[in-house]
């Protein structure tokens, strides 16, 4: 199938090009899960080859089936900048849902539209939020930097859990702290005291990952 140059951002958000896939060529495929228009028009989106052609609500119908044990939930309470890209990684790891605690408006752009694909819930309260983790029987992990935090790297991460973040630079709040299972650590080894929580979302995720798709224990 030929490969259209795209020299400007496609419709999903994805920089420069050659991005996606031109229109079907020969018999257009069976199967209700097939989009019409792209197989006419072609699939410029920033989705993976497997969902080329896709409709949009049968690629989130197929990751529902297969998303995995962890929630992700970031505190928003002065419109963190990092919640787009932590929504983005969330995607990539495949999480159940991303959970925004406080303000419900966060800044889209660094999600690269995978918003469309990954479940997001507001919770206006710390407290809601604990409310709704217990009722549904998740641990919540804080990742921070606190004196009783412990490492992430050697901690047996619960397959059912809900990796909790702060905002850029206070943190955690102390509602959070109080209320996790465990506080999560991870290690830095230069002059930063801290790093960048999208950078911490990923690790944390990861970790998931590797102790619970490939099976690595800390």
């Amino acid at each position: 199938m030929p490969e259209p140059a795209v020299d400007a951002e496609t419709a999903d958000g994805a920089p420069g090009g050659p991005v996606g896939v031109g229109p079907w060529e020969g018999e257009w495929p069976d199967g209700d899960h097939w989009d019409r228009d792209l197989l006419a028009g072609g699939d410029t989106r920033n989705v993976v080859d497997a969902y080329r052609y896709w409709k949009h609500e049968a690629i989130v119908a197929d990751l529902d089936e297969r998303r995995h044990g962890f929630h992700v939930a970031i505190e928003n309470w002065q419109h963190d900048l990092n919640i787009g890209s932590v929504v983005r990684t969330a995607n990539a790891f495949l999480a159940r849902e991303v959970h925004i605690i406080g303000r419900r408006r966060w800044n889209r752009r660094g999600a690269m539209v995978t918003d469309r694909y990954q479940h997001v819930r507001h919770h206006p309260t710390v407290a809601d939020f604990t409310e709704w983790a217990a009722a549904e029987g998740l641990a919540v992990i804080g990742i921070d930097n606190f004196p009783d935090s412990v490492p992430l790297e050697t901690y047996d991460l619960p397959e059912n859990c809900v990796l909790v973040f702060g905002q850029e630079g206070p943190g955690l709040t102390p509602e959070v702290h109080e209320a996790a299972e465990a506080t999560l650590s991870i290690a830095q080894f230069g002059s930063t005291r801290s790093i960048n929580a999208s950078a911490a979302a990923a690790i944390a995720m990861h970790g998931w990952v590797r102790r619970h798709v490939f099976g690595q224990h800390a």
